[in-house]
């Protein structure tokens, strides 16, 4: 009896072991990063700059050197307001999107002074091929990427609404900037910015591992006089060139779109995904 109850209770053990691996297993498949740059080239990417057609490069600004994505000027003679705007080919709706990236370098001659150490990424956003040839920005959610002076507080993941608002604490926002409570980064250091985006329900900016802000409702600009704007569910996802030098290295994502019709299981997904704070190497 007592060695059939012991065999019976490692069997049990066995089971109920591969059943958590099981889970796991199948947690960690349906919830893993996916490169969206594949660290040599911008194979699924497109261009798009102010004052020129969709796919142009003008002045080789975007460009895959030392396994970065690198924003560059050296073939401009001046900024000239040429804003530009770096395209995933795909666009989502559920997720959680992540980008390292540093500052680099000095700014380019003529580029404004708002911009200095300043780039972004566009979510929600536009399809780069309804842009107008002089438009400078996508309509769009913009998550402020900003870097330090040296000396200066200046938070980063701010957000910015370029052709858009949104919804916080139930009031509609029209502010076009509002900050973020993130640190300061200064100098040339990685920075991790996350960005969990639930259709047109939730959007919530992360820095290093710690959340700074977190709004509802992204919406377009309203029209005839209306309060609120069409609610935005999704769209492109862009990187953005203001005129400093940054370098991304990494760009993946976690699309969470399967479990969009089932919010129980989505705010599990989320809570275990966010249980882990993920912060870069220098």
């Amino acid at each position: 009896m007592k060695n059939n109850s012991k065999f019976k209770l490692l069997a049990l053990s066995v089971v109920i072991g591969s059943v958590v691996f099981y889970l796991g297993s199948s947690f960690k498949k349906h919830t893993d990063w996916v490169q969206l740059f594949n660290g040599k080239d911008l194979k699924n990417w497109q261009i798009k700059i102010t004052g020129h057609e969709l796919n142009e490069n003008f002045g080789n600004t975007f460009k895959v050197e030392d396994g970065n994505i690198q924003v560059r000027y050296d073939e401009y003679d001046a900024f000239d307001q040429k804003f530009g705007h770096l395209f995933y080919e795909k666009p989502f709706s559920t997720y959680l999107f992540a980008v390292e990236y540093r500052f680099v370098g000095d700014q380019v001659k003529g580029g404004p002074g708002w911009a200095y150490r300043n780039s972004g990424v566009m979510i929600h956003g536009q399809d780069p091929a309804e842009m107008t040839v002089d438009q400078d920005f996508p309509n769009s959610i913009e998550v402020q990427l900003l870097g330090g002076n040296g000396k200066d507080e200046r938070s980063t993941a701010n957000l910015c609404t370029p052709g858009t608002q949104y919804e916080k604490d139930g009031k509609i926002m029209k502010q076009h900037c509002f900050n973020s409570n993130s640190k300061t980064y200064h100098g040339e250091q990685w920075v991790r910015a996350e960005i969990l985006a639930l259709g047109d329900s939730l959007i919530v900016h992360y820095v290093n591992g710690e959340e700074v802000m977190r709004y509802e409702k992204p919406q377009l600009d309203p029209v005839n006089g209306a309060e609120q704007g069409a609610l935005l569910k999704g769209g492109t996802i862009s990187l953005q060139s203001e005129s400093h030098p940054v370098d991304f290295r990494k760009v993946e994502i976690i699309n969470l779109e399967k479990y969009a019709d089932n919010p129980k299981k989505l705010q599990k997904v989320v809570k275990k995904l966010m249980a882990e704070k993920r912060v870069p190497k220098q």
